[in-house]
């Protein structure tokens, strides 16, 4: 696969965790959506500064889109819990993850 084929595929499993459609992900972004299919596709070679509106659209880091590993169920659950958290504040990031915390040591305490 080429580069252009993989940031596509990429871009389209986070778009997929965020439940949004193509025209979602255009709107987000400013663009057109039959430009977001082409990505999607690897049929554009896309800019820097068009790579930058996308990420800026689903608020996650950028190196997300360079994380090209095998689709499965774990990759799927972990894109989904970064697209829910990539909308919030800092505070709100903070509570959650002490939260998080809370929970997966308790779960590891009951499965020991």
């Amino acid at each position: 696969m080429s580069l252009p084929e993989d940031v596509g595929n990429r871009i389209r499993e986070l778009r997929k965790a965020k439940g949004w459609t193509q025209e979602q992900l255009a709107e987000a972004a400013g663009l057109h959506y039959s430009y977001i299919g082409g990505v999607e596709r690897g049929d554009r070679n896309i800019s820097l500064e068009t790579l930058e509106k996308i990420i800026n659209a689903f608020k996650v880091p950028a190196v997300e889109i360079f994380k090209f590993e095998e689709e499965t169920d774990y990759r799927k659950a972990f894109d989904e819990h970064i697209t829910l958290i990539s909308a919030l504040d800092v505070e709100e990031l903070l509570s959650i993850t002490k939260i998080n915390r809370e929970i997966i040591t308790n779960f590891k305490k009951i499965s020991n």
